[in-house]
């Protein structure tokens, strides 16, 4: 068997006037669904913090000048496609800027604040493991203080037949 791939990605929390920042992503194979702003930190990042402040500025326009976290962290293994997915969740603190879209990856195509209430509708598209310690957060949010821990397991090779479990 192959070495599992794996990936660290970080994750942004942007909230303002009861809204929090999502955006809305266009897939391989046509599938569409909205995340938090956030990817893949690249080697040449020299933090997890710095590779988030530059996603979010890339497919928000907006500028993170403070973080705070993680609030939470999530890993997905998916054994039946041979890799593990790591991420970091942290909420900004400070920010500036306009809202506008300029992905050099092509995958965000919209980005905008939605009213807290909406937002879990809205998210109901993604994939389990972002969509649900995304959800307990918004219910109840806590602090860096009390971190948590989300941990998946994804079977399964097509994307609409996944079988994932909360271990």
């Amino acid at each position: 068997m192959s070495a599992m791939r794996e990936w660290l990605v970080a994750g942004a929390l942007v909230e303002s006037d009861g809204c929090l920042l999502l955006v809305r992503n266009l897939r391989r194979g046509g599938f569409e669904d909205w995340s938090t702003p956030g990817g893949v930190i690249d080697d040449s990042d020299a933090s997890v913090l710095e590779g988030l402040t530059r996603e979010v500025e890339e497919e928000t326009g907006l500028v993170v000048n403070r973080w705070e976290g993680p609030l939470y962290e999530v890993e997905a293994v998916a054994v039946d496609l041979g890799w593990i997915m790591r991420c970091e969740v942290h909420r900004a603190v400070e920010f500036e800027g306009e809202v506008r879209v300029g992905d050099p990856d092509g995958i965000v195509v919209e980005a905008a604040f939605v009213p807290l209430g909406e937002a879990l509708t809205v998210l109901g598209q993604c994939h389990r493991w972002v969509g649900e310690p995304l959800g307990e957060w918004l219910a109840e949010p806590w602090g860096p203080a009390d971190a948590r821990r989300f941990s998946y397991e994804v079977r399964g090779r097509a994307r609409d037949a996944f079988e994932i479990v909360r271990l």
